[in-house]
């Protein structure tokens, strides 16, 4: 089964607090404007919505309003999707042509290739750790959520350069190279956004 990451360029801080902001024009602009993809993911997911999970619009509300979530962990899944939505709409979507879509460990052969490069302040395998922000009920498995803070971004890219003033360039397969310059592609674009920084998630 494959899998892949979505990732975003904006201010964590300021997405991570929209969670419990009770932002009702937030709201209404999502319940207008998206209606079709809410549709479409409660179609997706109609069996476990049939088994009381809340709709994704249902779940938008709960993490915008900061609760009430349902107290069954297999629902927990859709509030890591709202937070997603949220960083959708808020936020800017980088290119993610080398992880989307991918199989196994791609994303901890990914690392070796960043490490290999003296690049140790961030890791695309993160986007895979139950990362949302509380006080949303964490998912066991997908989303997974992952969050790299403007300082992380700034110290991967000087880590980056130095390896490069250092010459250092070890032999990597052709698309571990693609994959890690994309991230790379990720830095710049934060680094260019003061206070900006990256959250992914894998699904």
């Amino acid at each position: 089964m494959s899998s892949g990451l979505s990732v975003y360029l904006l201010d964590p801080a300021r997405t991570r607090a929209l969670v419990g902001s009770r932002d009702e024009q937030l709201l209404q602009v999502i319940r207008e404007s998206f209606a079709d993809d809410l549709a479409r993911d409660d179609d997706w997911f109609s069996h476990a919505i049939k088994d009381g999970a809340p709709t994704a619009y249902e779940a938008l509300e709960a993490v915008v309003n900061g609760g009430p979530f349902s107290d069954d962990q297999e629902h927990a899944f859709q509030y890591g999707y709202a937070y997603k939505r949220l960083c959708d709409l808020t936020g800017s979507f980088l290119d993610n042509s080398s992880f989307c879509p991918f199989r196994g460990s791609w994303l901890s052969v990914v690392d070796d290739g960043l490490r290999a490069l003296g690049i140790t302040a961030v890791s695309v395998e993160e986007f895979s750790y139950p990362g949302v922000p509380a006080p949303l009920p964490r998912p066991y498995e997908a989303p997974g959520c992952g969050e790299w803070s403007p300082e992380q971004c700034a110290k991967a890219l000087e880590q980056f350069e130095e390896t490069k003033r250092k010459g250092h360039a070890p032999p990597l397969e052709p698309e571990v190279v693609d994959a890690v310059m994309d991230v790379i592609g990720w830095l710049r674009h934060a680094e260019a956004r003061p206070g900006f920084g990256i959250i992914g998630f894998r699904s």
